[in-house]
């Protein structure tokens, strides 16, 4: 099962590494915001870097639906895990 873990930076993203009891044993890919945390962290795994902010800003709103599209299209994942944040809107809809 091919799992995608939308999230932001932060909170949002430490609460998703907790979970990874559950996706360690998966094949993954990410889709954060590109921070010092983020990249540091995430260096030996695949991440598509998502547009920042995302309240109340339209432009990104529509960035973030065209990554979107790219990802589940090229990755095709079978579970999509995300912590509600304001990034993971276009990847639920």
């Amino acid at each position: 099962m091919k799992v995608l873990l939308v999230c932001s930076s932060g909170g949002h993203f430490k609460a998703t590494q907790q979970l990874s009891t559950f996706w360690q044993s998966h094949p993954r890919c990410w889709v954060t915001f590109r921070t010092p945390t983020t990249e540091s962290v995430l260096t030996e795994e695949k991440v598509y870097w998502a547009y920042s902010p995302t309240n109340r800003n339209l432009p990104n709103l529509c960035r973030n639906l065209f990554l979107a599209l790219k990802v589940l299209f090229s990755e095709r994942p079978d579970l999509i895990i995300t912590t509600g944040a304001g990034v993971a809107v276009p990847f639920l809809i």
